[in-house]
Formats: structure tokens, sequence, C-alpha cells
């Protein structure tokens, strides 16, 4: 079980971990209080004698909410099995209290690809919905009336996450599916800027509705809604200028580094004069790693004339001079280096760090929105 930003992961499907958010576990407790109320209110309604309602509300609510987490993690599930299936790359699955995150970090090749792994996932909530009302028919009858709504109020919020998702607005599936379907007429970019408008006209409705409705979770989902729609629109810009441009095009030139038997003190000094938070490693001018800022001024200052850095050196992670920026921007992302080191023939050549990857789409970000008949004005922002 291992802690990852504000998620531990309880399991792993293929290699891909799956983590649980620490506010779903805050949360659980008040969902099993509301969906226990649930219960307890559709027993009244049902004008069912308070001895047939078998066991306490509040367990039965807490069974709601682990099988409605359960449900989302299959409907996941379906996402990532066809994304593997059709070429795709998934990093790892989340489940958070707004629902489950599957992060895709490379999509099928094919735009019809896309949009049947978008589909799969409400069609698997929508049939798991289908199968507990089949399962519902097959219960003995029992004089414990709340075994029966349980099931029977899952498979309406399994029909209910299926439907619900199909609505085309980022980040839900019916946003992916939208953009598949326009992709292959109007180009990655311009489908995902048009599937991110119809998204945040959804958001604005939602508020609407949440405001005349006094629905904070409509609220919460337009909010969700909203910074899906910018999230995606932005993160494919970043792409498609990216996957055009060389890592040599993007790195800062640099043929020496630090070398291992530098004291902690000149080190800190090199750092300083080249205003770097990290530089390579070298020994006998060949790159073996990292030195961080942060990690040499842990080192009590009277030791750090005598100790070398040999001990706070970080693996390497390389890319060539010829990689696209897109790949290297990714490998950044996933091994979370401060830098990544640029060798040829095993030699250093340049370095590339969050500050490059901006100040290359700053440069080229203009042209491309010429290209693409204008995309929304650039913020600034540190992508990696």
């Amino acid at each position: 079980m291992r802690s990852t930003r504000g998620a531990f992961q309880v399991a792993s499907f293929r290699g891909i971990p799956i983590r649980i958010h620490f506010s779903l576990i805050l949360a659980l407790p008040l969902l099993a209080f509301m969906f226990g109320g649930v219960v307890r209110q559709a027993a009244r309604l049902a004008e069912v004698p308070p001895e047939l309602v078998g066991g306490a509300p509040v367990l039965w609510g807490l069974a709601v909410a682990v099988g409605l987490f359960a449900s989302v993690l299959l409907h996941e599930l379906a996402h990532v099995v066809y994304a593997l299936r059709t070429g795709g790359q998934v990093r790892s699955i989340t489940l958070m209290i707004v629902g489950g995150v599957s992060e895709v970090t490379e999509l099928p090749r094919r735009h019809r690809d896309e949009v049947l792994m978008a589909l799969v996932g409400p069609l698997t909530s929508i049939g798991l919905g289908a199968l507990l009302l089949g399962a519902l028919a097959l219960l003995p009858e029992s004089r414990s009336f709340s075994p029966r709504f349980a099931v029977s109020y899952l498979a309406g919020l399994n029909l209910f996450l299926g439907v619900f998702n199909l609505v085309p607005a980022f980040p839900m599936d019916g946003g992916r599916i939208l953009r598949g379907l326009l992709a292959g007429r109007l180009g990655m970019v311009r489908a995902t800027r048009v599937a991110a408008t119809v998204g945040k006209g959804f958001a604005l409705i939602f508020f609407l509705v949440g405001l005349f409705t006094l629905n904070p979770f409509l609220f919460l989902i337009a909010l969700l809604v909203l910074t899906g729609a910018e999230g995606e629109a932005r993160q494919v810009r970043i792409r498609a200028v990216l996957e055009k441009l060389r890592v040599e095009q993007v790195m800062t030139p640099r043929f020496h580094g630090v070398e291992l038997d530098t004291s902690v003190e000149e080190a800190l000094g090199d750092l300083r004069r080249a205003r770097r938070v990290a530089l390579p490693a070298t020994e006998q001018d060949q790159p073996v790693g990292w030195v961080a800022l942060g990690d040499l001024l842990k080192v009590p200052e009277p030791e750090r004339p005598r100790l070398t850095v040999r001990e706070r050196v970080q693996p390497a992670v390389e890319v060539r001079p010829g990689d696209d920026a897109w790949s290297a921007m990714q490998r950044m992302v996933e091994a979370q280096p401060p830098l990544l080191l640029v060798l040829e023939q095993g030699r250093l050549v340049g370095t590339v760090d969050g500050n490059d990857f901006n100040a290359a789409l700053l440069l080229h970000m203009s042209s491309e929105e010429d290209r693409q008949g204008g995309w929304p004005r650039w913020r600034q922002e540190r992508p990696a």
C-alpha cells in the first residue's frame, strides 16, 4: 500500500496501480449515513413496519456506498481494458469522492477506438444496473426490507451513472465520445475545442439548475465539468505544439555538470551561479544523474566543505536530441525528476526542465494558434 499525491494504492491491474483518494475515505461515513437515511425514508414511504427493516440502516448505507464505488471501479476498468487492447497506455486508476479517474497517457491511435473506449464505461454501468435488477427479481421474498432495497437502489445508481456519463461534456465519457466523432473531420485540436465549449455550456446549465434548486451537488458537477473542459483543451494544445518540436529545440545546451567528487559547498556555488535548482552530476565528464539544491541544503553547513555530492546524486532520466518534446515531457511527468539529461552518443549535450518546456510553449503557441484558426489566449503555467 503506497501513498501518492493524496491517494494510496490498494491493488493493481495489469501493472496499473489502483488508488483510493483520501477524500473518499473521509466521505465514506457521510455517504453511509446519507444512504442509510434513504433506506429509512423508503421504508416509511412503503409503509413497511420498523421490525421488517432488517439490520442497522447505516450499515446498509455503508454497503450501498462501497458497492457504488466498486461499480465505479468496474466502469474505469472497462475503459482501461479497451484502451490497452487498442494501443493506449494507462498510468493509474484513482477512486475519488466525485467518481473514478483513469489516467490515460496515450489514447488509442484511431478516433473510432477513442469513441468506443469512452463508450464501454457507461455501457458497463448500464449493464451492471440491469444485472442487479435481474438479481433483485431472483431474490427470494424475505421478511427483511433492507437487502432488497439496497440492491434496487444500487441498480438505480448504476443506471444513473451510465446515462449521466453520456452527457457530452468533459471530463465525462460523453465529451470524449463527441470529440472522437468530430476528430476525423476537424482534427484533434479543433474537435477538442468544440467538445470543451459544449462542456462549458453544460457546466452553465448545471450551475443554473443547482442555483434554482439549491443543490450543492450540481454546483460541484458544474465546477468539475468546467475545469475538466478547460484542462482537456489545454493538454491537447500543449501536445499539438510539443509533438512538432524536437528535444534539441527545447533544451538548454550544457556540456558539463557537477562532478561527484565536488564538495557540497562548491556544488551549491555552481547551482547558484547557474540559477538552477538542479544540475547534471557527472563522473569524469560522464553523466550519471542529477543533484538538487534542496538535497544539498539539507547537509549541515559545517560539513559542506568536506562532504561530496556523491551520496546526494539521483538517477538520471535520459532523452536524446531527436526525441519529440511531448514524449520527453511525458517521461518527466512519470519519473518526476527536476530535469532530464539530453545525451548524444553517451555525451551530455543539454538539459530540459519545466522552464524549458514552458518557454518553448510560449514561443511556439502563437504560430500554432494561427494555423489552427485561433485558440484561447495562453496563460503562463508550469506544464511539468
